[in-house]
């Protein structure tokens, strides 16, 4: 593709035009012309009045033969021996025109062959009369300016080969004009396609271009280019805040640190290490937005050291299965790693300990267990992916700050009732979260109330009978013990000055109702028949101490 800047030594590529055929349109014919400049050629189409406007131009601003154009005819124009004719003697006027003019060709000859739109002289000179037209105006304006990778090629070409900054004679197409314009512009959008240009033969995601040129740059958008080819991207370092580059990079490190591929072991500025650094680099110092989604990315690697100040970042849309190496990020709080591969959440929460909008959409996750202890997040997106069962809502039921939640297009968001259980799962926050960006209503709210309730009963009937297995087991523990015993066991009068000694058992039938005495009141139940003393007692016998026991039993 280069082979159209320019040939061996700076020489000019071969520029060739030839008509390939033609077609009837309506009741006129349209030649299709074939232009070709070194490897690059698209194709142009005119009807024969459109080549005697051109001629007419020429002769008048170019003192051009006037008979070199071949004639007009009334009769039988459209006829085929005509037309064959004709088709042969515009090709050859074509290329006079192009051997006179092999350099530079006029205005009015380049927009024929649409020079202004695909070949690099043709494309800087229109670019820079543009620019001296309304260059000082956009500036002022302070708009986004959209210019095409095959542009900045193009300028790029046009200063590697060192040729005068005007080489036609007009001075609004002075080359300095655009480098006048790209040092101040603060707002830029490169965007290329994502096939061939127009109707020629350019792929514009393979052309290299530098972007040194600008120098005070704010904001920059790529799109449909190549991520290896860009260079001199990290000369806005100092001041670039916002960057987004799509459907271009194959990896973080080939935008962020582009020159890593150069050193066997680099590090951040201002950072220190333990093995040897064969290179210092720059960090990315007032970037807080970068949108690097729609990629072909596979890994955030460790290049994220070098934008430390990132607040907002996009990775949507790439091939990422780990979350890694954002434990540098202290600033993000907007991570987008939606449409990836991942399928775990483990430790997620050791990378990103300040994050408040989360976006995990169309991923292959089951499990939340990662996200319980993110306590800043307030918005997160769960949607489209392998979510099945309730209780995995309980990882995010106790953040304390979350306020927005997606989970539609889960295999849970099919089970019945499935917006209550969940909001239930936040408890007393229920109102406060908004569900699959749907407004919680009173109805719902009434019952999750239920649902808490009916929760609460169950946890408490299991402590219950926890409870009960433990005093049975501890009675039949001792009951067994007492037995062994009981032929050494005879019961005094005590002494009305001693205390009678309190057996094991009766220690450990005290402990169990007061035990149980607490869960009762911990239910919120009071019994009123019963009363259960939480003083220690004597059990004299097995067959009291029987009785005790079905006492407590019938009570829990």
């Amino acid at each position: 593709m280069e082979a159209a800047a320019g040939g061996e030594d700076g020489e000019e590529p071969p520029r060739e035009a030839r008509v390939l055929g033609s077609e009837l349109v309506e009741t006129y014919t349209v030649y299709i012309i074939q232009v070709s400049v070194g490897s690059h050629q698209w194709t142009v189409k005119h009807r024969y009045s459109d080549f005697h406007d051109l001629h007419e131009k020429l002769v008048s601003e170019k003192k051009i033969d006037k008979n070199l154009l071949p004639p007009k005819k009334i009769i039988g124009k459209n006829s085929k021996s005509l037309v064959e004719k004709r088709q042969k003697e515009l090709e050859v006027y074509l290329q006079t025109l192009l051997a006179k003019f092999p350099v530079t060709a006029p205005k009015v000859l380049s927009h024929f062959l649409h020079f202004d739109l695909y070949e690099i002289n043709g494309i800087t000179a229109a670019l820079a009369e543009e620019l001296f037209h309304k260059g000082e105006q956009l500036l002022m304006a302070g708009e986004v300016f959209t210019i095409r990778p095959l542009q900045l090629y193009a300028v790029t070409q046009q200063l590697l080969q060192g040729k005068p900054s005007c080489a036609n004679g007009d001075a609004k197409t002075d080359l300095g004009h655009i480098l006048d314009f790209t040092c101040r512009l603060k707002y830029l959008k490169v965007s290329g396609t994502g096939g061939p240009f127009g109707t020629s033969n350019i792929q514009e995601h393979l052309l290299p271009f530098d972007l040194s040129i600008f120098k005070s740059l704010h904001q920059i958008e790529i799109s449909h280019c190549g991520g290896k080819l860009i260079k001199g991207l990290t000369s806005s370092k100092h001041a670039l805040a916002t960057m987004s580059v799509r459907f271009s990079a194959m990896s973080m490190k080939e935008i962020l640190v582009p020159e890593a591929s150069e050193f066997d072991q680099w590090e951040p500025e201002g950072e220190t290490s333990s093995c040897p650094v064969t290179a210092v680099i720059p960090t990315w110092r007032t970037l807080t937005t970068l949108d690097m989604s729609h990629n072909s990315i596979s890994q955030i690697d460790d290049s994220v050291k070098l934008i430390p100040k990132i607040e907002f970042l996009d990775l949507s849309h790439n091939g990422v299965s780990l979350v890694e190496n954002l434990q540098h990020l202290y600033n993000l709080v907007h991570l987008d790693l939606s449409y990836n591969k991942l399928t775990s959440l483990e430790g997620v929460h050791t990378k990103l300990g300040n994050i408040k909008t989360l976006n995990l959409a169309g991923n292959q996750l089951e499990r939340l267990c990662g996200l319980n202890k993110l306590y800043s997040l307030v918005n997160l997106d769960l949607s489209n992916n392998k979510i099945e069962q309730i209780d995995e809502v309980k990882n995010i039921g106790n953040l304390p700050c979350l306020e927005k939640v997606v989970l539609s297009s889960n295999p849970l968001s099919i089970i019945p009732d499935y917006r209550t259980k969940v909001l239930a799962q936040f408890g007393d926050r229920a109102s406060e979260v908004c569900l699959d960006n749907i407004v919680t209503t009173e109805k719902e709210l009434d019952t999750v109330e239920v649902l808490k309730a009916i929760q609460k009963a169950k946890e408490v009937k299991y402590k219950l009978s926890n409870s009960d297995k433990k005093i049975s087991e501890d009675y039949r523990l001792t009951a067994a013990s007492s037995k062994s015993n009981c032929s050494s066991l005879t019961v005094r009068p005590s002494s009305p000055s001693l205390p009678r000694p309190v057996s094991s058992s009766q220690e450990i039938i005290c402990e169990e109702t007061v035990l149980a005495s607490s869960l009762l009141q911990s239910s919120g139940s009071t019994p009123t028949d019963h009363t259960v003393p939480q003083r220690c007692f004597e059990i004299p016998d097995s067959r009291c101490k029987n009785q005790v026991i079905s006492i407590l039993l019938f009570i829990l």
